[in-house]
């Protein structure tokens, strides 16, 4: 289990300033040196947040499908989550540093515990989200998580989103996989409209010990892609987004 709490929590300053932009082909994406601040003063502000996490693999998705584009055009917050599009933003002249979506997360985990947040883990294959849980509860015992799978029927699906709308919690974690956590966010983000929604992808299977990350020599060297192939080799035909992204990205 990976732990990046360096992000210390800071008092509030009440401000959540319109953050600017650069677009990845046509993709804003959000410039800030402290998204977990940033979002924490959202929190405090009662203001909901949807938050793409843009990869390269994602910012193909959008070329190739309107409908993916327009749901995550539509997002409050979307943050450089891959070393291309850190790498796109840096050909233009825009020095920012890439924030993967499971260390956004696990620095606001950290202010959760702190701040009494209640806190969503939904996703992923049953049992997997509660092992998650379990797992962060020995680093952080003062964290209150509910948590749900991904495989829903028709039936549970709505018991599931009538006890969101019950919760109403500060974060809601949604492992669905890209695109559909964020259609699925997207569709019922009005249960909880002052929540913050992430899509997550695989983080539960990381939090939970199923999977692992790369190594940090390995995430330093932008490489965590190659461990994800090297672990998985079923993604292959998911990696040919990158020299695609490399291609347009050159052209663009």
């Amino acid at each position: 289990m990976t732990h990046h709490l360096e992000f210390h929590s800071q008092p509030s300053i009440l401000t959540t300033e319109a953050l600017p932009s650069l677009p990845v082909f046509d993709i804003p994406v959000h410039l800030h040196r402290d998204y977990p601040q940033w979002l924490t003063n959202r929190i405090h502000n009662g203001e909901g947040t949807h938050v793409v996490t843009l990869n390269a693999e994602i910012a193909m998705m959008t070329q190739q499908d309107k409908a993916i584009a327009q749901v995550i055009k539509q997002a409050d917050l979307i943050i450089p989550d891959g070393a291309g599009v850190v790498f796109y933003l840096k050909f233009r002249g825009k020095n920012q540093a890439r924030f993967p979506g499971i260390e956004v997360a696990e620095a606001l985990l950290a202010r959760a515990a702190q701040h009494n947040w209640q806190v969503v883990f939904f996703g992923g294959a049953p049992g997997v989200a509660e092992k998650a849980k379990q797992r962060w509860l020995r680093y952080l015992p003062d964290l209150q998580i509910t948590t749900h799978h991904g495989y829903l029927t028709p039936e549970t699906e709505e018991q599931w989103k009538a006890e969101l709308e019950r919760l109403q919690p500060q974060l809601i974690f949604t492992c669905l996989g890209v695109p559909k956590q964020e259609f699925w966010i997207r569709r019922n983000r009005h249960l909880c409209p002052d929540s913050t929604w992430i899509g997550l992808g695989g983080s539960f299977d990381v939090w939970s010990g199923l999977k692992q990350r790369a190594p940090k020599v390995w995430q330093n060297l932008h490489l965590e892609w190659l461990y994800r192939l090297v672990q998985e080799p079923s993604r292959w035909r998911r990696m040919l987004a990158l020299p695609q992204f490399v291609w347009r990205s050159l052209w663009s």
